[in-house]
């Protein structure tokens, strides 16, 4: 399915106390997982464009990306759920693309009135908040909700979040706990 995802990134979050919050304005804690994706460059390359083979702990999707802009509404998936990660991968491989990294992330994941906040934390960075919801001002309202200002949300991809501590996320292959 091709959709634009709307949503917005709150950095620097200490977990615990994001939780609390949420859930004393409605949300409902939907549980955690350990995240591993492959990434691979499409044929041709084109940047702000890129496949991702994600298991997410309870399906399997490939999706390609493509970043047109920060905005909360600047980023489209083209997304479908697959079978089974390691086979998936070796079909990629077997069409030509090559994984130009692995990466490993740990998600809390909450929903409050239909928005999906994640809670997500990668190697070598603090946390942060996901935001995403079904259109702009859907995550605009859950982050006033939550006592978080305007001013503090960004919707910079994760390799830009990584560039803001100084690590370009391109040249690092394996990307672990």
């Amino acid at each position: 399915m091709h959709v634009v995802e709307y949503e917005a990134k709150v950095l620097g979050i200490d977990p615990e106390a994001m939780a609390e919050r949420i859930t004393s304005t409605g949300g409902v804690f939907l549980g955690e997982r350990l995240m591993r994706r492959y990434v691979y460059d499409p044929v041709p390359p084109r940047k702000g464009r890129w496949v991702r083979l994600r298991d997410s702990g309870g399906a399997v999707t490939l999706c390609v990306k493509t970043i047109s802009s920060d905005a909360i509404d600047g980023t489209q998936e083209t997304e479908t759920t697959v079978g089974s990660f390691e086979d998936t991968h070796a079909l990629l491989g077997l069409m030509g693309l090559t994984h130009r990294s692995y990466q490993e992330n740990r998600r809390s994941s909450w929903s409050l009135d239909g928005v999906r906040l994640e809670i997500d934390t990668w190697p070598r960075i603090p946390p942060y908040l996901e935001i995403e919801g079904d259109d702009e001002a859907q995550v605009r309202h859950t982050a006033e909700r939550l006592g978080i200002p305007e001013s503090e949300l960004t919707s910079e991809n994760t390799q830009k979040i990584y560039a803001r501590h100084g690590i370009d996320l391109d040249t690092i292959a394996e990307l672990r706990f």
